[in-house]
Parts: structure tokens; C-alpha cells; sequence
């Protein structure tokens, strides 16, 4: 069937009940099919360092489903029941994607973020009640083991550490040389038995399940943790039917094929790795190149990225802006024919940065958007129609998206095209809530249609007359840096901590490569005093994740409040964009002065007036081309005067 272009083409696509589509019932049968359709077909190729990319470890289909019937039959030989939970610390390995749908196959996965500080790892496993724990050993450059072995007594429910050695993938010398520094390291014994990985695994049968088990599609597939990292965590819920469904809808709307490849550089801890790539590559039958433990990060990648497609003839890869920004000072060095299209999501795509990434590489690129309580993607801009730089495009079939309105804080219905609300979404891939139920307060709204519920996602938008979506805002306050979203309480609530804080609020600064950076304004007590660097130091060191250690703390006499006395964060945002924007221009050439001022606009977002003042005799054309193409990193709308 031909891909979907317009709005039209999906509903026309929706003429038929899903049903009909005889969606697998679980990602373990999903995997199962396309083993048995396409045995021989890729389904990962593996490289451990970037530089070294042609010496690749390569898994067909059949030996992927092989692999992760050992990983479901290892767990279950450990306890793992459905309901039980195996959790997994990893970066990117062909382990990880064995534990991932191993541990859905044989119970319940929960990836979790190894960037995270140790004592919010165990928060999460206590959260997600951890029987089984999959991570590495001791490695170079990593200290996964390190915050692992620091706080595994710490989580009750854990009984088995299972690890794998990343030095199995290199040979000789360096091998030697892993292993030479592991020596001494973590003598004391863990409460939890420490078990090898692929030792374990190879004991186990690989033609089928020993637990015989029938998944069906509304049993729990996996807990992705979301939102904050203080307090109890919230643990997103997915069921398998969630998960296939999602991966199944994308595959209609990008039309993968059977012997495509896909470029994997997005981390496993998160849903755009896991399903949107994950599920949606393994139901079509396309192989993955798992580029590095480090993905995009790896060193030496970003150098070679060019080559990397053509080696692996990667037909479509997935990012976030950060990766396009580094792009565009990579020469195409070489052919890159065989790539038809990227997607972007996790971040807000700036305009001028996709035009410029699309003239520098000749790729088209489709930004899209998703949240994992909407299980990974819920909408993208169509392969096979127009790609509205901007919008995060068109919703995915058989899944409803619209824009809510609300009176007096009631919901009362949708939004008519172009009026701006809340993005809603409802259908078979939104999650069915959050592991503990206090969390669920305010996340679905009753529709009172006979439809069910609507997922309120928090961010604010527009729907045009074409169908796309356009957000204008967010109304959780989520800061987004680089693609990895940060709650503001994750730095406010350890600040509150300090004993000279009075208040303090957290907000995104516009960043032109890494889409924002996280600050905080403080107000201090009455009599108190503090430096801003020794606010930033006890963040530091009390702040449960680095990437959320604010760039610059702020102290203010006042933070501005609404009536009714709660933080008014709009206009600390505004005065960030103002104090970007300024800067930015007032450091270009030709440029004497410059004023920026900053409103909001329920349409828009918000909205960045500026005047420049050119210098005598300057060539004022010239002058706002530099402007527009500096400002043209940032996802702010502006209108430029330029006298």
C-alpha cells in the first residue's frame, strides 16, 4: 500500500478496520513473525567503536529470535513471572535489545537511564520492584558498574545482577588491558547473586519459551520511567498491544521494508530507541546498525558518520536537532544515495537548521513528535506529501490527536482548526497510566463520547486546516536539552533544599545547539545570603542528573508571582529569550544596538519583537541576513525591524 500523504490518505487507510490488519499480540510474536518470514535478513549489525566500523558483528533474524528466546528462558529460570520486572542499566549493545524484548517475552522490562545518579537508579528499581538486574562489568570510560555496585543492597526486591563484559567484543591487546583493570576492583560480596550474562544465556534452548507462555496484547510489556527524579519515580506503563501498535503505525506511514536499514544512535533507555526505531524496524523486517555503546556520542562517529551510511546502505536514521548541528561541519565525504529520509523528534527542530542541514546533506527531514505516555511516536510530517518544516506533521492512522479546550480549567471539546489548546491524543497507543496511581491525577480527560478517555499530553499547539500539528508551548514546563527532556522539579526541589532559598524556579534558556539549557532563579530568605557559585555547587552535588545541573543560577530579589501567588515562569522564560537574542545580535558585525521584547501570543508561543540599530553606512540587506540566519537556530518566533 502506497504511503500516506495527506490527511485524506490516512482516513481512507482508516476505512478499514484495524482489526483486519491482524496486528501480532505481543513484540515477542511481532519478532517471531519476521524471523520466520525473513530468517536470513539483518536484523543487527553492531560495530563497538566508530572508527573501526567495518568490523561489524552481524545478527540475521533467525539468530536475533534465538537470542532472545535465551534471554526470556534465562529470566524465567531466575523467577521472572509476568508481572515481574527485569530492569536493565546498559548503553547500547545487541544485549540490550536481547534483555528489552527477552524481559517483555518472559515478564515486565524497565530500561533505565544510566546517566542517572546512583541513588535514583535505586529509587527506580524500588519503584518497579527489581528482581532481576542486567548491566555491564567494569569498563573504560563508563561508571555504570561503579553506581550499580554502590547502591544494589539498597533495592530489596533485587535478587540477580546479570553482567555483561563489553571486552568480549574486542580481541588481543585491549582486551588484555580491560581486564587488567578490572583486577581489585569491587571485591564485596552483593546482597544479589552476580551472574555472566552470555554465559548464563548460552545454557538456555533457543527454539522456543519454556514457560510456554501465551502473551496477550493488554498484559504489561515495560516500565519506562518519565518526569521527575524526585520522590517516588513515575514509572510509564506500555502494554505489548501499545507497543506493536505504535511501531505498526509508524512502519504505514514511513512504508520500511524488508532489507531496509536503519540507523541506531539514539539510546535503548528511551522510547525513540527501543520502539519507535526497535519495534517499528524488527515488525517490517529492516536491520539495525547499532552504531557504538556510546551511539551519536561515540567518539569518532560524528566524523564518520557519512561513511557509516554507505558502508551499512542505511536507507533512514532517527536524531534529535544536537545531531544535525554537528552535521553540518561534516563534509558529505561520501555516497549517501541509498538514504531516503531522517526523523527528528524528542526536541524542537529550529527552521533555519533544517534548511540548512537538508541543503548540506540532500536529505529530507520529517520531524515528528511523541511522549512516552503515548507509548513513542504520535505524529510526523509524511514521507510521501508536504513536509511542513515546523510542524510536527500529521497524526499517525487509526490514532486520534486534536486540540482541547477548556473553561473555567473544565474540559468542553476540541479546538476548530487553527485555535490554539492543548494537544490531546486517544487510541491504541496511549499508555493505559503510570505504575502508581496518584501519579494518574489530571492525565486523561473524560470525553463523554463512548470513545474513551483522551491522554492530555501538556503541550500546547494548533491544528492547521491541512491537519498538522504545530506546538506552541508547553504546559508541564518540561526543558528539553539536546533531545532529553528535564522536570524543572528535579532542580527546584534540591534547591529548596539549600537553607538560604526562599524560591526557586527552573526554566529553559534558548540554546542554539542543544535547544535549551536549563537555569534557575533564586530568591533568597529574608536575612540570608548565598553566591550564585555556591548555589551551582550545592546543585551539583545534590542534583539527581548531571544533564539537569542548571547552566546559571540566577539570584533575584523578587520571582515574579501570579495573583494568586503562584511562580509566574512566562516571564522569566522571556526574559531569557530577551537576554539570547540581545546577546547574539549585539556580537554581529554591523550591529550597533539591539532591543528585543517578548510576548506571548495563544497562536504562536511565544513571540520576540526586535529592533537593530545598523551601523552608519552599513549594508542593512547584509545585516539582517546575518541576523536571520544567527536567530534561525532557536525555535522562538520573531519579527525583525532593522533600521
Amino acid at each position: 500500500m502506497a504511503r500516506p500523504a495527506t490527511l485524506e490518505d490516512i482516513e481512507a487507510l482508516e476505512s478499514q478496520p484495524l482489526e483486519s490488519h491482524n496486528l501480532p499480540s505481543s513484540t515477542y510474536e511481532a519478532i517471531k513473525r519476521t524471523a520466520s518470514s525473513y530468517p536470513n535478513y539483518t536484523a543487527l549489525d553492531f560495530f563497538l567503536q566508530a572508527a573501526d566500523y567495518k568490523n561489524s558483528v552481524h545478527v540475521t533474524y533467525k539468530e536475533f529470535l534465538e537470542k532472545i528466546h535465551q534471554a526470556a528462558n534465562l529470566f524465567h529460570s531466575l523467577g521472572i513471572r509476568p508481572g515481574d520486572c527485569v530492569s536493565y542499566i546498559l548503553p547500547n549493545l545487541p544485549q540490550t535489545y536481547y534483555t528489552l524484548f527477552g524481559g517483555e517475552a518472559a515478564g515486565i522490562a524497565g530500561p533505565i537511564n544510566p546517566l542517572l545518579e546512583p541513588h535514583v537508579l535505586a529509587d527506580i528499581m524500588k519503584a518497579s520492584e527489581t528482581k532481576v538486574l542486567v548491566t555491564i562489568t567494569p569498563f573504560p570510560n563508563t561508571d555504570i558498574w561503579e553506581k550499580v555496585y554502590q547502591i544494589a543492597d539498597d533495592v530489596p526486591t533485587l535478587e540477580t545482577i546479570l553482567q555483561i563484559d563489553i571486552a568480549g567484543y574486542l580481541g588481543g591487546i585491549k582486551k588484555l588491558a580491560v581486564n587488567l583493570m578490572r583486577l581489585g576492583k569491587n571485591k564485596k560480596d552483593l546482597r544479589a547473586r552476580v551472574l555472566e550474562f552470555d554465559k548464563e544465556m548460552a545454557r538456555q534452548p533457543t527454539d522456543r519459551l519454556v514457560s510456554g507462555r501465551q502473551i496477550e496484547p493488554d498484559e504489561i510489556a515495560s516500565y519506562f520511567h518519565t518526569g521527575g527524579t524526585t520522590g517516588t519515580p513515575k514509572l510509564a506503563m506500555h502494554t505489548h498491544r501499545n507497543e506493536v501498535f505504535d511501531g505498526w503505525t509508524v512502519s504505514r506511514v514511513i512504508d520500511t521494508q524488508p532489507g531496509d536499514k536503519t540507523l541506531l544512535g539514539l539510546p535503548l533507555f528511551h522510547n525513540y530507541g527501543a520502539i519507535a526505531i526497535g519495534v517499528h524496524s524488527f515488525l517490517s523486517g529492516a536491520g539495525i546498525v547499532m552504531g557504538t555503546p556510546s551511539g551519536y556520542r561515540g567518539e569518532e562517529f560524528i566524523p564518520n558518520f557519512w561513511k557509516i551510511l554507505e558502508h551499512f546502505d542505511v536507507t533512514i536514521f532517527g536524531a534529535v536537532p544536537t545531531l544535525y548541528t554537528s552535521l553540518l561541519n561534516v563534509p558529505v565525504d561520501a555516497d549517501i544515495s541509498k538514504v531516503e529520509l531522517t526523523t527528528c523528534g524528542a526536541a524542537p527542530l529550529a527552521v533555519e537548521l533544517a534548511k540548512q542541514f537538508q541543503k548540506h546533506a540532500g536529505i529530507k527531514i520529517l520531524e515528528g513528535y511523541g511522549l512516552t505516555e503515548g507509548t513513542s511516536v504520535n505524529a510526523i510530517n509524511p514521507p510521501a506529501g508536504e513536509a511542513k518544516i515546523g510542524s510536527i506533521g500529521l497524526r499517525l492512522p487509526y490514532q486520534e490527536m486534536g486540540i482541547a479546550k477548556f473553561e473555567d480549567g473544565h474540559f468542553i471539546g476540541l479546538a476548530n482548526p487553527e485555535e490554539a489548546g492543548i494537544v490531546v491524543i486517544r487510541g491504541p497507543n496511549v499508555f493505559p497510566g503510570y505504575k502508581e496511581e496518584f501519579h494518574n491525577t489530571g492525565v486523561f480527560l473524560d470525553a463523554e463520547d463512548g470513545q474513551g478517555p483522551w491522554l492530555n499530553t501538556g503541550d500546547m499547539g494548533r491544528m492547521d486546516e491541512d491537519g498538522y500539528f504545530w506546538l506552541t508551548g508547553r504546559k508541564k514546563e518540561l526543558i528539553i536539552r539536546g533531545g532529553h527532556n528535564i522536570d524543572p522539579k528535579q532542580i527546584e526541589e534540591p534547591l529548596h533544599e539549600h537553607p538560604a532559598v526562599a524560591l526557586c524556579a527552573s526554566i529553559g534558556r534558548p540554546d542554539a545547539r542543544v535547544g535549551e539549557m536549563p537555569v534557575a532563579y533564586v530568591q533568597l530568605k529574608d536575612g540570608a545570603t548565598a553566591t550564585e557559585d555556591e548555589l551551582l555547587t550545592f546543585a551539583r552535588e545534590n542534583i539527581g542528573e548531571r544533564a539537569a545541573v542548571p547552566k546559571r543560577i540566577y539570584i533575584v530579589p523578587e520571582i515574579p508571582l501570579t495573583a494568586v501567588g503562584k511562580i509566574f515562569k512566562p516571564a522569566l522564560t522571556r526574559e531569557q529569550i530577551k537576554e539570547v537574542f540581545e546577546n547574539t545580535m549585539n556580537a554581529l558585525d554591523g550591529v550597533v544596538s539591539s532591543e528585543c521584547v517578548v510576548t506571548g501570543d495563544k497562536r504562536l508561543g511565544n513571540v520576540a519583537a526586535i529592533t537593530v540599530q545598523a551601523e552608519a553606512g552599513a549594508d542593512k540587506e547584509a545585516v539582517e541576513q546575518a541576523i536571520r540566519q544567527a536567530l534561525g537556530s532557536y525555535t522562538v518566533n520573531y519579527q525583525l525591524t532593522v533600521s
